[in-house]
């Protein structure tokens, strides 16, 4: 690893220029045949060096029109940016695909796996199988489809009471104390959902029939293979995965139902409705004390006692302005963290609105963001991050190991975020399962009408989620929920990963309450391993028990129980 400077740079100076394609692909095939005539391992570690610096200048303007065109997607210079990348993206992984053929087959490949680790060819095996230029065009579609989708969901407005909201500024109204407000406003919200179908539903089924052209194409009988290949999945298989969803479906289900039923009896319900979830206490949820500055500050100083690494990182995200963390009209929902590696910059975006999911954000983008920061050194992008299941695990740990801060960002109502927090994410855990085998019912059966795909989501609501009350909305008893879920649209398969990381971060928050250094110098080895070893063996380096091993979701279970047993709720 190489100590990296804070950049006197800050982010708005970053400048941004449109990647020529015929030039990158000239100077990229130069590399590419030099490499192969290499006569010896030094030469061709001398054309990987030139190669991943064209990689790293393409992803760095990638990576800047994406948090520019997401903070405004009204803007037209980086929607037209963003509609060249939809466009040139496929041709460039043609680009890559190329150069991964030449990785494989060359005749020095011992001595690359000794200088770079073996686990950086498994991954390039795995991209060779998600690629073929026959389906470049269906690549392109897929592209603006997604597009199309994050778009209709910046620019969906609601009207209530006289005011007008965006999705993210429309959450706080959704969790009002008065529950005739609630009740208005979840059905104010998914009437625009249900309004915006006749769209959303038609779009996503090009999305799926898009994904199984290609899938075909590339030689697989459907989608599901490609997707995990996407996601760079190498030691774990669908039926493991489904093994996982039957151990949450037989251990957290019921657990989750125990604190639906604390919930409805907190707030004096004859029954809780949908719209009562996210209500969790008769006196008002948590909500953070002060503006978002505010709770900056209070991060700054939270990192800065946490560890010097985590002082040292946060004060170079403030310094070089590589924060973007309130709604505003116009700017795309949700929340994520990317890295421009020119920069070497990790970026956190997300929308703040008043409530506790504020800090859930920031912790948790922000255990993305430390985590590359941490990994920044490696000479592979590739490595930079790992799989998205191993990834969650930083973010989703982050979150528990700023607990003892935050009576800073809650005050007086920190206990009762603490016992919400956990709740949640227990509760999450079925909802997670059921969005994953939802995709593996779409992906597995492409030819589904729009009614058949909107009834397969709600038979899984009622395994996963039995409590579920939808007070007679008819369009989400159609089975309409899932198309909230942006990752179903544009990250097929990018679900379970917040589960087993859950699981992950579980044992990490146990760990943490019993010997607070020796949790964080696991941690702190994850993050530093960045995505150079596989799911699978990063739980292992970081001391942690498979999510996949008989026992581990048990053992994890008993824990939570008791501490959620051991609070008094009631005074809430």
């Amino acid at each position: 690893m190489t100590d990296i400077p804070v950049s006197a740079n800050t982010f708005e100076s970053f400048p941004y220029s449109r990647p020529d394609l015929e030039t990158v692909t000239r100077a990229f095939e130069e590399h590419l045949q030099v490499f192969k005539a290499a006569a010896s391992v030094q030469d061709q570690i001398e054309r990987i060096d030139e190669i991943n610096a064209i990689r790293e200048s393409f992803a760095t303007m990638y990576n800047l029109c994406l948090v520019r065109h997401t903070a405004n997607t009204n803007d037209p210079f980086y929607e037209a940016e963003n509609e060249y990348f939809d466009q040139n993206l496929p041709a460039y992984e043609a680009l890559n695909d190329r150069f991964y053929q030449a990785l494989v087959a060359s005749p020095f490949r011992a001595e690359l796996e000794k200088q770079y680790g073996k686990h950086l060819f498994v991954l390039v095996e795995l991209g060779l199988k998600t690629f073929k230029p026959e389906i470049l065009h269906g690549l392109q579609e897929e592209n603006t489809l997604s597009t199309e989708y994050t778009k209709i969901k910046a620019n969906a407005q609601i009207e209530f009471d006289g005011k007008t909201y965006n999705l993210s500024s429309f959450i706080p109204v959704e969790q009002s104390d008065d529950r005739d407000v609630r009740a208005r406003a979840a059905s104010a919200k998914w009437a625009l959902y249900a309004n915006n179908a006749v769209v959303v539903e038609p779009l996503f089924d090009k999305m799926v029939k898009v994904r199984h052209q290609m899938a075909r194409a590339l030689g697989y009988p459907n989608f599901v293979s490609v997707g995990y290949a996407r996601m760079r999945r190498s030691d774990y298989t669908p039926d493991m995965v489904a093994n996982f969803r039957k151990q949450v479906r037989e251990l957290i289900v019921p657990l989750a139902g125990e604190l639906y039923e604390r919930q409805r009896r907190r707030l004096g319900l004859e029954a809780l409705h949908f719209y009562d979830e996210d209500y969790k206490f008769p006196s008002g949820n948590p909500k953070p004390v002060g503006t978002p500055e505010t709770i900056v500050e209070h991060a700054a100083a939270m990192y800065r006692e946490l560890s010097p690494e985590t002082d040292q990182f946060f004060h170079f995200m403030q310094e070089t302005h590589l924060m973007d963390l309130v709604n505003r009209d116009g700017k795309a929902t949700g929340g994520y963290c990317t890295y421009i590696p020119n920069f070497q910059a990790p970026f956190i975006f997300s929308n703040f609105n008043g409530t506790s999911g504020d800090i859930d954000v920031l912790t948790h983008e922000a255990g993305h963001a430390f985590q590359v920061w941490s990994s920044r050194g490696f000479e592979f992008d590739e490595y930079y991050w790992p799989t998205s299941d191993a990834a969650e695990i930083h973010s989703m740990s982050m979150e528990f190991f700023t607990w003892p801060w935050m009576e800073r960002f809650f005050g007086p109502a920190t206990e009762k975020y603490r016992f919400m927090h956990i709740g949640n994410a227990l509760q999450f855990l079925p909802y997670g399962v059921a969005v994953d085998e939802f995709q593996h019912i779409v992906y597995e059966h492409p030819d589904m009408t729009l009614a058949e795909r909107n009834q397969a989501w709600r038979d899984l609501e009622k395994v996963y989620l039995p409590h579920r009350n939808y007070a007679g909305n008819a369009f989400l008893e159609r089975g309409g929920f899932w198309q909230k879920q942006n990752h179903i649209f544009n990250s097929p398969f990018y679900y379970i990963d917040y589960t087993l990381a859950q699981i992950c971060a579980f044992q990490f928050w146990k760990k943490d309450r019993e010997e607070h250094q020796a949790a964080w110098t696991d941690y702190l080895r994850l993050c530093q391993a960045g995505g150079s070893r596989s799911f699978l063996d990063l739980v292992k380096l970081a001391n942690l028990r498979s999510p996949f091993e008989d026992g581990c979701v048990a053992s994890v279970v008993g824990e939570i129980r008791d501490y959620l047993n051991s609070v008094d709720d009631s005074r809430f």
